[in-house]
């Protein structure tokens, strides 16, 4: 009998229970990963104020406590990290990688919250790109964070996450995810995988309407688990793409059944998005056409 392969995760608490650790540990449980947390904020969010998010740090104290339990007193087979929530944080984690030797590190470098695009923790996102990402087998940034690992203004089309991810590779990380998502301005979820020798595209369809609140942390969380359960690289980013998928549609068919969202209201706006997407095809290929127009008239 095969004993239960285990995964740690360092990571805050979101109290509403749809990211940070309370995701993690649930996607380990869903994968047949035995899931720890080292614990670093708590977060809570106002639902009288737009839901604006508090944070409440943990102890750098504390924290040593709980990596000292779970790595000196368990072990782990793969670890994730989540909301760091300092550059002193950060470093911690980097010289307990070291020092424990870990293997199958995982580096979501959350450095923005759902809806807010400015770099929360400025000194904690430097010391990330500092410290974590030359020490991850696997890096996971959204279009935000891989921007500013990257040095870019932006990253929203393609052709961008292909080149953040080549920059970030650089910086020392063995293999790049990008997670496109939402801010992608297309109707598909394209996420790029890149292992410093080819790009893989992993794309599936939006689902709308769109609630995905710790869409990311429960990515990062599948690919762990598929590490921890001896994947490769890119067989566990490939399961972990899979798994959010089905879990954002089967949370849209969930709705669906509570009446909490109208499936002629999604059907309308899927409608929109395609005859814009079309109108949008058609406007290039008639400048394209014009320009050809004009230059063929130069030459003449």
């Amino acid at each position: 009998m095969c004993a239960m392969r285990k995964a740690m995760t360092i990571a805050g608490s979101d109290t509403s229970g749809g990211a940070g650790m309370e995701a993690d540990l649930k996607t380990f449980q869903e994968l047949g990963v035995y899931g720890m947390t080292a614990l670093t904020v708590i977060v809570t969010m106002d639902p009288h104020n737009n839901w604006f998010h508090n944070v409440y740090p943990i102890e750098m104290h504390i924290i040593e406590k709980q990596l000292e339990t779970i790595l000196d007193g368990i072990g782990i087979d793969a670890m994730k990290t989540g909301m760091l929530g300092s550059a002193d944080l950060v470093e911690l984690v980097a010289k307990s990688i070291d020092r424990y030797s870990l293997k199958n590190v995982v580096i979501d470098p959350v450095m923005v919250c759902k809806g807010i695009d400015a770099i929360m923790v400025p000194d904690a996102a430097a010391a990330i790109k500092k410290y974590l990402v030359k020490r991850a087998d696997v890096i996971t940034p959204n279009t935000i964070e891989a921007a500013y690992l990257a040095d870019m203004p932006k990253v929203n089309s393609l052709d961008e996450i292909k080149e953040a991810a080549g920059r970030i590779k650089e910086l020392g990380a063995k293999c790049v995810v990008i997670k496109g998502g939402e801010r992608m301005e297309r109707d598909e979820a394209i996420d790029v995988f890149y292992d410093g020798k080819e790009f893989k595209e992993m794309s599936a369809k939006k689902i709308y309407p769109s609630y995905n609140h710790g869409a990311g942390c429960t990515y990062s969380a599948a690919i762990t688990a598929g590490l921890a359960n001896g994947l490769s690289v890119e067989d566990a980013v490939v399961q972990a793409k899979a798994f959010i998928t089905e879990a954002l549609r089967q949370h849209h068919v969930d709705r669906l059944k509570q009446h909490k969202c109208s499936a002629k209201n999604g059907m309308i706006y899927l409608d929109i998005l395609t005859n814009l997407e079309r109108i949008g095809d058609h406007a290039e290929n008639i400048a394209t056409s014009a320009s050809k127009a004009v230059v063929s008239h130069h030459v003449v």
